[in-house]
């Protein structure tokens, strides 16, 4: 009989459970496979179906698992004061709090830097990223859909390299370091609503137009804001 998704769930946990205290030592690799299937005493064979990849697939469920944390936290009737700003800046800052042992982050870095995992790496910032704007209430249908997520994923990537060399109190360097990275967001749209305005941008308006037709993909819980809106 298939295992339910909640099994699946509970299975996986185990295994990232056991995994996280040899990560820091083996990295996400075949021998913290290994050892989390001894230590949480989950089936080899059962592991492997949920894990074809093994350690990468384990490292892919351990960020999503963070993902996942970080949703919970932002279901909070607080963000319901915050502006658009702090909302983001907020979600970034509550993603790398669910992180207990920045090592397992550096390893996973490491991992999904390798060619042959980037585009797995790259999918999962962006789920990341599609998490907090739909968390914080986007809903946006066009080409903002997109651009609104390829921003923030530069902006989270950059934020997670520099806090993974963070070594000040609090990591309150990382969190000025995410203030600037926003700021210069909010500075771009800026400079993007005043050239829509200007009479070059009036006159491209028409071509740049056909852009805004692109439809977001339709999923559930999709729904996308603006980093130049009012109130951001």
């Amino acid at each position: 009989m298939p295992m339910t998704e909640t099994a699946q769930t509970d299975v996986t946990s185990r295994l990232l459970d056991a995994a996280e205290m040899h990560v820091p030592f083996d990295g996400w690799s075949e021998a913290t496979f290994k050892a989390a299937i001894v230590d949480s005493g989950v089936n080899a064979t059962v592991a492997h179906a949920l894990c074809p990849r093994g350690a990468v697939d384990l490292a892919v469920a351990y960020h999503r698992r963070g993902d996942a944390q970080m949703v919970a936290t932002l279901s909070n009737e607080a963000l319901a004061e915050m502006k658009i700003r702090e909302k983001i800046t907020f979600a970034v800052r509550s993603r790398l709090e669910q992180c207990p042992d920045r090592e397992i982050v550096r390893r996973g870095s490491t991992l999904f830097a390798l060619p042959k995992h980037a585009a797995t790496g790259a999918q999962l910032i962006w789920g990341t990223t599609d998490a907090i704007w739909t968390a914080i209430g986007d809903t946006s249908q066009d080409i903002n859909w997109y651009t609104k997520r390829a921003t923030l994923s530069a902006v989270y990537s950059a934020t997670v390299l520099y806090w993974l060399g963070d070594d000040s109190d609090g990591h309150m360097a990382t969190w000025a370091f995410l203030d600037r990275r926003i700021e210069n967001v909010m500075q771009f749209e800026k400079t993007k609503a005043q050239f829509n305005n200007s009479p070059i941008g009036k006159m491209m308006s028409g071509p740049l137009g056909t852009l805004t037709k692109l439809r977001a993909p339709t999923f559930p819980g999709n729904m996308p804001g603006h980093w130049g809106q009012k109130g951001s």
